[in-house]
C-alpha cells in the first residue's frame, strides 16, 4: 500500500471536565470519511498526544479505527524523545488490525545528532512490521532531519515516507531529488503543499483538512493529476484560513474554528490556553469568508440627531449618534425627557449635516457633542 494525497492530522476533541469527547470524535472522523479525505491521522501534533494518557492514546486509535471500519488508511502516530519508549509505542499500535500506518517524528527537546536521529529510527523500523512514516517538523523538535540522513534511512525496507515540516524549500527539493521514487514525499505544511507536489511530493498531512476536508483533499487531486489552474483556485480562496491555523501554535486556531462550526467544544489541556480575542475576530472573519460560519449581520449606518435641551441653560444643543451607548435606548434617544423642555431633531444621514443644523438654530448659548460623536 502507497500512503498519497491529503490525510488529516486529527484534533482530539475534549469534554468540559478535560476528559476525551468520544462523541465528537466519532463524528469527526466519520465527516472526514464522507467528505473524501484519503487517510486519517489519529494521535499526531495536532492532537495534543503529549498531553494524553497511555490509554487516551490508544482509546483514540482504537476509536478511529472503529469507525473508519477499513474505509481508508490510518496513520497512527507514536512519537516519543525516548528510543525505547517510541520503540514500546510503535510494537503496541503495530498490534491493532487497522492501523496502515506509523507516524513517529524525531526526538524533540534532546536535539540528537544526525547519527543519534538515524539510529533512533532504525531502532524502531527493526521493532515493527508495519511500514513508518518518518515526521521531521525542527521548528516543534529542535532537531533538523537533513537529507543525506533520510536518504540513508529509505535503504530500511520498511521505512516508506516523510512527512516534511521544514518549512525550507531548498530542503525538501533536495530531498525529493535523493529518496526512492517509490518513498513518499509528504508536506507537513499545508500552505506549501502546491511547490512540495510540483518538486515531486506525493501529498499533504494536513492540519486545514479538520475544517475543509473535502476542498484540501481535491486540491491534491488536481495538482497530482496536474491540473494546476483548479488546485491554485482552492489555494487562492482557502490560504487566509491556512495560515491562519499557524498564527498561534497548532491545534488553537483550527480548534477553535471547528467549534464555531459546531463540531467540537473549544477545550484544550494545559499548557494551552484559549485564543486570544484579539486574534478570535481575525479568525471569524476568515471563517466567515470561507464560507465556514455565517457571516455577522451588517451593521446599520449610523445616523446623527441634534438635542436641544431648555433646562439645561438657553438652548444648549448636544450632538448624538444613534448608537450612542452613553443616552440611548438603540434610538439615539434618552427615555424620560420631558418634551416640553427639550426637542429631537433628526436623524441625519451624516455629521456634516447634524452640525450644520445646529448652527442654523438661533439663540443658542451652548453646543456640545456627546463622546459617541
Amino acid at each position: 500500500m502507497q500512503l498519497r494525497g491529503c490525510g488529516t492530522a486529527l484534533v482530539t476533541p475534549f469534554q468540559q471536565d478535560g476528559s476525551v469527547d468520544e462523541s465528537a470524535l466519532h463524528n469527526l472522523v466519520e465527516w472526514q470519511v464522507e467528505s473524501g479525505i484519503d487517510f486519517l491521522v489519529p494521535c499526531g501534533t495536532t492532537g495534543e498526544t503529549p498531553t494524553l494518557t497511555h490509554d487516551e492514546w490508544l482509546r483514540v486509535i482504537d476509536l478511529t479505527i472503529e469507525v473508519v471500519a477499513g474505509r481508508v488508511p490510518i496513520v497512527a502516530g507514536a512519537t516519543s524523545n525516548s528510543t525505547r519508549e517510541a520503540v514500546a509505542k510503535a510494537v503496541e499500535v503495530a498490534t491493532r488490525t487497522g492501523v496502515d500506518f506509523i507516524l513517529t517524528a524525531s526526538p524533540y527537546y534532546n536535539k540528537p545528532t544526525q547519527e543519534g536521529q538515524y539510529q533512533h529510527f532504525r531502532a524502531i523500523a527493526e521493532a515493527v512490521d508495519k511500514p513508518l512514516i518518518l515526521y521531521n517538523v525542527p521548528g516543534r523538535t529542535g532537531a533538523n532531519l537533513e537529507p543525506a540522513t533520510l536518504a540513508r534511512l529509505t535503504e530500511i525496507p520498511n521505512i516508506v515516507g516523510v512527512k516534511e515540516a521544514s518549512g525550507i524549500m531548498n530542503q525538501i527539493a533536495e530531498v525529493c531529488n535523493l529518496v526512492p521514487e517509490h518513498f513518499a514525499v509528504l508536506s507537513g505544511d499545508d500552505a506549501v503543499t502546491l511547490p512540495v507536489i510540483a518538486l515531486g511530493g506525493v501529498g499533504l498531512i494536513s492540519v486545514a483538512s479538520n475544517e475543509i476536508p473535502r476542498e484540501m483533499s481535491e486540491m491534491i487531486r488536481f495538482a497530482m493529476s496536474n491540473d494546476w489552474d483548479a488546485a491554485r483556485k482552492i489555494m487562492r480562496k482557502f490560504l487566509p484560513l491556512m495560515q491562519a491555523n499557524f498564527v498561534e501554535s497548532s491545534p488553537l486556531p483550527v480548534k477553535a474554528v471547528l467549534a464555531m462550526m459546531g463540531k467540537i467544544e473549544e477545550i484544550y489541556r494545559l499548557p494551552r490556553l484559549p485564543r486570544r480575542r484579539d486574534t478570535r475576530s481575525k479568525l471569524q472573519k476568515i471563517a466567515a469568508e470561507a464560507g465556514l460560519i455565517a457571516k455577522p449581520a451588517a451593521a446599520e449606518p449610523a445616523s446623527f440627531y441634534v438635542y436641544e435641551n431648555w433646562l439645561a441653560g438657553p438652548h444648549k444643543i448636544v450632538l448624538h449618534r444613534s448608537t450612542c451607548g452613553q443616552c440611548n435606548h438603540g434610538k439615539g434617544r434618552p427615555a424620560g425627557h420631558d418634551p416640553n423642555h427639550s426637542r429631537w431633531h433628526g436623524p441625519y444621514p451624516s455629521l456634516t449635516q447634524a452640525r450644520e443644523t445646529s448652527h442654523g438654530m438661533q439663540n443658542v448659548l451652548i453646543r456640545s457633542e456627546c463622546k459617541c460623536i
